[in-house]
């Protein structure tokens, strides 16, 4: 089934997962707005893979937090096969749709885990585990990259897609992003066919292992951002 099938926006709406309730604009805005990020994804993996001697893109782990209704985790599964995909959601509900849509499309890349960033990220499982960390529509930055960063390996990538101006909030995010053994490499536009137009991808490298105490338990991120 693919991502255009009237039983993936039929659900989505049923659902109540996303503030969109129109067929067609869950299609433009939320599919277009999630294979946006592809783009500068795979540029930077490239271009920093290629530094370190790498860049074989087949295979690549990547986990979507925050993933919701699949946005945009789901929709690059489809869109790149080879890849392995982990949707990270902690609403039973949502976790319930995506393990449905995930067995009825067949996707045989695609695990979907129940459970909040902070427990999954102390996880030896999960901690460090993934080449590319993404983010849609989940939080501030500077509580973002407290969910994110320790699940991503050193020399990996954590992508957040961000609305039109998202300066703010990256330099709020400087002393939390340094702190979780990362650097920013790029803030790209994307053009979105979605109504809000351009958007933008914040682009952010892995560079020394996250120290144990981070994330913090449960809540504290969102109540005491770094």
């Amino acid at each position: 089934m693919a991502i255009g099938h009237p039983m993936f926006s039929s659900g989505v709406q049923r659902m109540n997962l996303t503030a969109v309730a129109d067929e067609g604009e869950v299609m433009t805005r939320h599919v277009a707005d999630s294979l946006a990020v592809l783009p500068p994804l795979e540029r930077a993996y490239r271009v920093h893979s290629a530094s370190i001697g790498g860049g074989d893109m087949d295979g690549i782990s990547l986990i979507d937090v925050g993933s919701g209704a699949g946005l945009p985790g789901l929709i690059l599964a489809v869109a790149r096969p080879s890849w392995k995909f982990t949707l990270l959601e902690s609403m039973r509900k949502r976790c319930s749709f995506l393990e449905h849509i995930v067995e009825v499309m067949g996707l045989s890349n695609v695990d979907v885990v129940c459970d909040r960033a902070e427990n999954v990220g102390q996880s030896p499982d999960f901690r460090e585990a993934y080449d590319v960390a993404v983010a849609r529509a989940v939080a501030e930055l500077n509580v973002l990259v407290e969910y994110c960063l320790p699940l991503v390996r050193v020399d990996g990538l954590f992508i957040a897609a961000k609305g039109h101006d998202p300066h703010d909030e990256i330099n709020s995010a400087k002393t939390a992003v340094h702190k979780l053994g990362a650097s920013m490499l790029e803030v790209c536009d994307v053009e979105s066919m979605g109504p809000h137009g351009k958007r933008t991808a914040v682009v952010y490298l892995k560079e020394r292992i996250t120290p144990k105490k981070y994330p913090r338990h449960p809540g504290t991120p969102s109540k005491m951002p770094l």
